[in-house]
């Protein structure tokens, strides 16, 4: 090689670039380029040093750029000419090597790619049929790593040494399975195996000859027979039925002590997807994407005179059902079981395996032990499972209805519907985490200039969030801190992301409220590692989030609607507009709902009857029949002694609670049994015909003590009008959400002149409802104000921790500027 004309050139490539391929990647670039030198994981991202003549090493940086692997994500090329290197001959892959801190993006898990898929399904492949068949493209990542770099050793595959054939594939740049860490076939890897109730009380629940030989098709026959099929999935383990079949849904309901929440459904491929749900273009983007997510989907509306394919009792309170493809070999091997042996094509529950209000199990001996009253049976293996993270639920963005112009999308043609999937978060966990939320950079100076802040999320849908430079990581869904075992799966979440991430905070930040779990959380952590605690009401870390998100740092209002959190003045909250420049960490409250009470606090949330009572005295409409009057008499007689004393009916301003006071008048939700139920049966009911008028009731918007107040009497006075006036229920349902949409935007647009900004971020538990999330931004931009909107995390509680992150951060980034 002339020297003259030789250049050597280092590459750090950073990001989501190890196990995904991206090795063999530039590999093959340098290859092809003719080029020579190596390329390693660190702990700062992929290392490559390549050499040869300018023009190739030029190219060779544009196509690191634009002909990514599938998987990678790359948020950082640094570059470095380097001293020519004499007698170099070749291309090689160096073995990894790290140090102490690194900038690595950890891979989410990703569902089986179709090119596994096929060598599952070809009997000529020493893979078929094998349930744990992955390679660089698909498989599991977060759940079974424990440390950067990114290898094997690092993982728990580090217990299944390989066979010959797979250590060929492992070594070859060529393969597709090169460097692929959870590399396994049936000679070297993990081993299923069956266990019914039989077995497991006789105590032999290992692996033997005879129940794996036959694991598959005796769980699909566990199934077949309207059982329980225990199955340990990616991250935790599952409970499986036949969605067919009514009978088999509602043991698997009475078992879970789940009367009426939804439940999600796998089925087998596309095809019977379509069968069962109008989908378009978009779902079956997100239902087939790398992340293979839990996808609501409208339920294909059945003609007269034909039998449901699915009974009620899979969505009782919904059209939507939540669909999913397999996700795993295993799912499709368990599938391709049973599809020649079901009458149908197979739809199976898939729901998570736990006692209520408990984590995912997680070992063979744990679920054995913990599941024994839920299930009938169990599919076990012997890959070990990290990380508990149960499925992501997404639906597709909703889009904002045109008043005059409203129509189903899922009758929509292919033709007139755009591919371009923008997904709508319910919960994130499988597949995204720990993808990170991008943030301005803090400064320079290194960890000292980046300080790591903790945020410890709410008390429903708990998450936890730890910034780390300019990303912040917003770990899995954990659930409700309800319990100590749900305290000790949060914890082990944040444990585990510090070791993964290697940073530590400097500091907490947390919610009001004291007696929440995560609160108790920060201030212990607080106080035993000498850490600044800071706390941040919960609607406006709410508003942070969103604004966060949306890398919104100057002045801007927030509408967040939710349940209830306790605001800084000690009352209630739930429906607020608030004023914020998150650039200075800095807010104040402008508006909000006005007030009306909770008779018996916590009692009125689980049934929503005694807040629309309220409600109607408050409106002074308590005259005439209730729907709750056959049901609960006696108790209303007491609610009504209790509104006259003030006895424990303390006040708020929550949207979450007015929607349910609206389903328990509309006779549609006098009980909950799960959160946001009566919310999603109001909007359920809502007719679209009254949503095509457009037909919203003018509102009042006063000023009461400094607060825009929007009048939640009398909007709920004209659901009582129109009640009395014999409109049906779904036009009244309709008009409700239409009329506190436009109610909600002309506050915004009032406060909007008083400060002199435009943008508005929408955020809280309530704009997980897909009318209200459709209507509002549009209400909003015909005020010609800007809506931001959640597109990398829930509205509700789940993306409330990267709010308080970001706030600390600020709060950390104002006391070193000295505006603090």
């Amino acid at each position: 090689m002339d020297m003259k004309q030789t250049v050597r050139r280092a590459f750090v490539a950073s990001g989501q670039v190890q196990g995904v391929g991206f090795r063999p990647f530039v590999y093959r670039l340098a290859r092809e380029g003719g080029l020579t030198g190596t390329v390693g994981n660190t702990s700062d991202g992929v290392r490559m040093e390549v050499q040869g003549p300018p023009a190739e090493v030029e190219r060779f940086g544009r196509r690191l750029c634009a002909e990514l692997p599938p998987l990678a994500r790359l948020v950082g090329l640094s570059e470095e000419e380097l001293a020519f290197l004499p007698g170099e001959t070749a291309f090689v892959i160096v073995p990894s090597h790290g140090h102490a801190g690194h900038s690595v993006l950890v891979s989410p898990d990703m569902g089986i790619c179709p090119d596994c898929l096929a060598d599952m399904r070809d009997p000529a492949n020493r893979r078929y049929g094998y349930p744990f068949t992955n390679c660089t493209n698909c498989g599991p990542r977060y759940t079974i790593t424990r440390a950067i770099p990114y290898d094997r050793a690092t993982t728990t595959m580090s217990c299944f040494p390989l066979c010959p054939d797979c250590a060929a594939e492992y070594g070859n740049p060529a393969d597709r399975r090169f460097h692929a860490q959870p590399i396994a076939c049936p000679v070297c890897g993990p081993r299923l195996w069956f266990v019914d109730r039989h077995t497991r009380q006789g105590g032999d629940t290992g692996p033997t000859a005879d129940n794996r030989r036959e694991a598959l098709a005796r769980a699909g026959q566990v199934l077949l027979d309207g059982g329980v099929l225990a199955l340990k999935g990616l991250g935790g383990f599952q409970l499986a039925c036949d969605a067919r079949d009514a009978a088999a849904v509602q043991e698997l309901r009475r078992r879970k002590n789940r009367p009426h929440k939804p439940l999600a459904l796998m089925v087998g491929d596309l095809a019977t997807a379509r069968a069962l749900c109008e989908l378009t273009p978009e779902h079956e983007a997100l239902l087939q994407s790398p992340e293979k997510p839990i996808v609501l989907c409208p339920r294909r509306a059945v003609p007269a005179g034909e039998t449901d394919p699915l009974p009620p009792e899979v969505a009782p309170d919904t059209r939507n059902v939540g669909l999913m493809l397999p996700y795993t070999p295993l799912h499709a091997a368990l599938f391709d079981r049973l599809a020649p042996r079901a009458p149908l094509p197979p739809a199976l529950v898939m729901t998570s395996a736990n006692p209520h209000g408990e984590p995912l199990c997680l070992g063979n001996r744990e679920a054995l032990a913990r599941l024994d009253h839920l299930a009938d049976a169990w599919l076990l293996h012997d890959r070990d499972i990290l990380v508990r993270v149960d499925d992501s639920v997404l639906s597709v963005a909703p889009r904002p209805l045109r008043t005059g112009d409203f129509k189903d999308e899922a009758a929509s043609s292919p033709a007139t519907v755009p591919h371009a999937v923008d997904p709508f978060f319910y919960r994130r966990a499988r597949g995204y985490v720990p993808r990170p939320v991008f943030l301005p950079p803090f400064g320079e100076g290194g960890e000292e200039g980046d300080p790591t802040v903790l945020g410890a999320g709410a008390e429903l849908k708990g998450t936890i969030c730890l910034t780390r430079g300019h990303e912040a990581f917003v770990g899995q869904h954990i659930g409700d801190l309800e319990n100590p075992a749900t305290l000790g799966f949060y914890e082990e979440v944040a444990a585990h992301l510090e070791s993964l991430l290697e940073v530590r905070p400097k500091a907490i930040v947390c919610d009001l409220h004291p007696d929440f779990l995560s609160t108790r959380y920060a201030e212990a952590r607080a106080a035993r590692e000498g850490l600044p605690l800071w706390r941040i009401q919960h609607h406006a870390a709410h508003a942070a989030s969103v604004l966060a998100e949306n890398n919104c740092y100057e002045p801007a209002l927030a509408l967040c609607l939710d349940g209830t959190g306790l605001g800084d003045d000690g009352t209630i909250w739930g429906g607020e507009l608030i004023h914020m420049d998150l650039g200075r960490a800095d807010w104040n409250r402008l508006g909000r709902l006005a007030p009306f009470a909770l008779p018996g606090g916590e009692a009125a949330i689980r049934e929503p009857w005694r807040i629309a009572l309220a409600l109607r005295i408050q409106a002074g409409e308590d005259a005439g029949p209730a729907p709750w009057d056959a049901e609960y008499a006696m108790a209303a007689t007491a609610v009504r002694e209790m509104l006259a004393r003030g006895l424990n009916c303390p006040r708020t301003s929550s949207c979450g609670r007015l929607f349910d006071a609206v389903a328990a008048q509309l006779g549609l939700c006098l009980a909950t049994t799960y959160e946001g139920q009566a919310a999603i049966r109001l909007e359920a009911a809502a007719d679209e015909a009254a949503l095509r008028e457009g037909a919203a009731w003018p509102l009042p918007l006063v000023e009461s003590n400094g607060l825009l107040e929007l009048d939640s009497t009398a909007l709920f006075r004209r659901v009582l009008q129109a009640q009395a006036a014999g409109e049906p229920v779904g036009r009244v349902a309709a008009r409700f959400h239409l009329s506190l949409a436009h109610a909600l935007a002309g506050m915004a647009a009032t406060a909007a002149r008083k400060t002199g900004t435009r943008r508005v971020g929408l955020s809280g538990g309530a704009m997980q409802n897909a009318l209200l999330a459709r209507l509002l931004p549009q209400a909003l931009a015909e005020h010609g104000l800007d809506p931001l909107t959640h597109h990398e995390l829930p509205p509700g509680d789940g993306g409330l921790s990267l709010g308080q992150a970001v706030w600390g951060r600020q709060l950390l980034r104002g006391q070193r500027l000295g505006l603090a």
